[in-house]
């Protein structure tokens, strides 16, 4: 896998320069806000956007899903940005907020695929476990090992506390906050999906059997990094003892240090996420804000830069380093959305 970091350090410089001297209400340099999942992917591509065309390399900051969206909702004027990224689709109040604050035509583009996976040191004890065990042991409330039908809160200290075939050392995960598309895919997918059939829960209704299986506890069991991927990446590799959440293209940057737990029976791999079987599987997007078209230069050109082939075509720059690309009849509707910068509807996110 090509790495990321002369890309990423190229893209920052050209950031960094921007913000100093481009006026907030006069600047020709497309701001993109959001994921941190996405920002290695369109950091490569701002930096060859750049480097090709004759419009400025882009500015990106990883602000999260949740916050690029809050951002990129803000309202309509160049102090405001172009284009958010997110790990997850955009919600309905995220929608409500942009048409509240005048930005109401908005493009969406759904770049790809990506695989939220449970990560370790390739020196700890690998797990294999299933959505259930690990809702029980990150659950911030779960079913009474003496009674499951009653909910109490997490008694679990040690993996081996919930099964004796897992580890037997402490419940330490660390992973994105409640700003990141991951926290928020990560808590439906896995946590969510590990804990919705439990009895416990059977009849609550759907707001609060969701309140229940999306809440993480707070002792300390479940650790926030930040937006910050790399740096959980680089505690796994300090720290046997931990695991960590993150994006799969991390895993495979990454590949040579660590290990990947089994997921319900499953190994994360490329294929099994661009065909939605891997359970934690997840699209990721951008968004592009049309009042902006024309007035910042160049962010129709580089819409159509990002879903050109060569960047994520089957052969592109972009599976080259990790990006789960859409089959060919996906990229060529991605292409002709690109021209046409169709409005989302609020009715196609319900």
């Amino acid at each position: 896998m090509i790495k990321l970091k002369t890309a990423l350090t190229t893209v920052a410089l050209a950031g960094s320069i921007a913000a100093v001297s481009t006026p907030a209400m006069a600047r020709d340099t497309i701001s993109i806000v959001g994921s941190s999942t996405v920002y290695p992917f369109a950091t490569v591509v701002a930096e060859r956007f750049g480097s090709s065309t004759d419009f400025p390399t882009p500015k990106l900051e990883s602000t999260g899903s949740g916050g690029g969206l809050k951002l990129f909702c803000a309202g309509i004027g160049t102090q405001h940005p172009d284009i958010t990224n997110a790990s997850r689709r955009m919600k309905t109040s995220e929608y409500d907020l942009c048409q509240k604050n005048g930005v109401k035509d908005i493009t969406e583009f759904r770049i790809g695929s990506d695989g939220i996976v449970i990560a370790s040191s390739q020196k700890a004890d690998n797990l294999d476990i299933s959505l259930e065990q690990l809702f029980l042991a990150l659950g911030k409330q779960v079913p009474s090992p003496d009674d499951e039908t009653k909910l109490v809160a997490n008694p679990y200290e040690k993996w081996s506390d919930i099964d004796s075939s897992l580890p037997n050392v402490a419940i330490r995960v660390m992973g994105p906050p409640p700003t990141s598309g991951t926290r928020d895919s990560f808590n439906e997918l896995a946590l969510q999906g590990g804990c919705e059939d439990l009895p416990a829960v059977a009849n609550m209704s759907e707001d609060d059997m969701e309140g229940v299986c999306q809440s993480v506890r707070e002792d300390g069991a479940f650790i926030e990094a930040g937006e910050n991927d790399n740096l959980i990446v680089q505690k796994l590799i300090d720290d046997k003892g931990l695991y960590g959440v993150f994006g799969y293209s991390f895993l495979e940057e990454n590949a040579d240090r660590l290990q990947a737990a089994t997921l319900n029976g499953m190994v994360p791999t490329a294929e099994a996420i661009a065909a939605d079987e891997y359970p934690v599987a997840r699209s990721l997007f951008f968004y592009v804000k049309k009042a902006h078209v024309g007035v910042v230069p160049g962010i129709a050109e580089y819409a159509e830069f990002f879903v050109s082939p060569s960047a994520m075509g089957q052969n592109g720059y972009l599976k080259d380093v990790g990006l789960i690309v859409p089959p060919r009849d996906a990229l060529m509707k991605l292409q002709d959305k690109a021209s046409s910068m169709p409005n989302l509807a609020k009715e196609e996110l319900m």
